[in-house]
C-alpha cells in the first residue's frame, strides 16, 4: 500500500511534466514570434480600456516614446565602446 506521502509526490511529479510539457509546445510558433507578437501588444497598448480614448493614446505614445528612447540609449552604449 503507498503511503499518502509517496501520493502526494506524484501528484506533484505529474503537475511538474505537465506544466513542462504545456511550455514546451508554444503553439506551434517559435520563441521570436511570440515574443514580437508580445511586444507590438504592449506598445499598441492592447492591455488598456478602448472605452477610455484619452488613456489609450497616452499609453500608446508613452510607451512607444520609452521604447525610440531605449533603443537610441543601446546605440549610443554601443557607439561610446566602439569608439572607446
Amino acid at each position: 500500500m503507498a503511503s499518502p506521502r509517496d501520493s502526494d509526490g506524484e501528484k506533484e511529479s505529474r503537475r511538474i511534466l505537465d506544466r513542462i510539457a504545456r511550455e514546451s509546445e508554444g503553439g506551434g510558433k517559435s520563441y521570436v514570434a511570440r515574443k514580437s507578437e508580445q511586444m507590438h501588444g504592449h506598445l499598441t497598448a492592447a492591455d488598456v480600456d478602448k472605452a477610455d480614448r484619452i488613456e489609450h493614446i497616452g499609453t500608446r505614445i508613452g510607451r512607444t516614446l520609452g521604447f525610440i528612447l531605449t533603443v537610441g540609449m543601446l546605440l549610443w552604449l554601443i557607439q561610446y565602446f566602439v569608439r572607446g
